[in-house]
């Protein structure tokens, strides 16, 4: 079985700046995968040349095994069917409401009736937690909890295997955040998906990642929760060992 995504001698520059150098990275078919890194450490970089977004300098990025860095637009189209992004702001249509911005994809990659999209756009609205009646809002009228969550039932449309989750919790006071990574489980083992997710959050990672990669001197760290806070990178142990962290640290290694 291949991974659900492979990143081999990943090359990311701009000009004379180095943003990834021989990156590597492998995420496994149903985990949830979290990615961290400093400030200017390449993670949206990463995420876009994952997406086919941009094109890097060398390497590989393989989804199910094909190579999307050797792909045309038209043929990267079925690939990029089978992932689901849910970007930081929301990334909606503000023209939209809600129910329209979660019929996009469908309209693009299905052949249905109107009212098959609209019962399919709905079951993906609600499967998120959000009601019925927030379908025909627009983006301007939904909190930012409610954005996040349009967000994922828009990624979710066309019933992706792999989703990306780019600071899902970001701008979430603590219970509205803990609340969004129980839908992340909740979604990722009752539809059997593999979860890649950028964040910052400490509290998210300890609560839904199952393995973390830090982005650090323009190459990656991946391992486990109970041994990467061990890594002895000055990076990852301020990251995992500083004051916030020290708490949820102790608990990844049951102490």
């Amino acid at each position: 079985m291949y991974p659900a995504l492979e990143v081999r001698g990943l090359v990311n520059r701009f000009g004379e700046q180095v943003v990834h150098d021989g990156l590597d990275m492998e995420v496994q078919p149903d985990e949830v995968f979290g990615i961290v890194g400093g400030s200017g450490s390449g993670k949206s970089v990463l995420l876009r040349t994952i997406l086919g977004l941009q094109r890097p300098q060398a390497g590989t990025v393989r989804i199910d095994g094909s190579d999307i860095t050797r792909l045309s637009e038209a043929q990267l189209r079925p690939i990029k069917a089978r992932y689901g992004v849910a970007f930081q702001q929301g990334a909606l249509y503000s023209a939209l409401t809600l129910l329209q911005n979660v019929q996009l994809p469908m309209i693009e990659h299905l052949d249905l009736p109107a009212a098959a999209l609209d019962e399919l756009a709905l079951l993906k609205i609600r499967l998120v937690g959000l009601p019925a009646e927030a379908a025909r809002k627009y983006p301007a009228e939904l909190s930012g909890g409610m954005v996040k969550r349009a967000a994922i039932a828009r990624a979710l449309a066309l019933d992706p295997t792999l989703l990306f989750l780019d600071e899902p919790t970001s701008g979430l006071d603590p219970v509205s955040a803990a609340a969004f990574d129980d839908l992340v489980l909740y979604l990722q083992q009752h539809l059997k998906l593999t979860i890649v997710m950028i964040t910052h959050d400490l509290d998210s990672i300890f609560r839904t990642c199952n393995r973390v990669g830090v982005i650090v001197d323009k190459r990656m760290e991946s391992d486990t929760l109970e041994r990467i806070v061990d890594h002895p990178n000055p990076w990852i142990q301020a990251y995992f060992h500083g004051e916030r962290a020290r708490a949820r640290t102790g608990a990844a290694r049951g102490t």
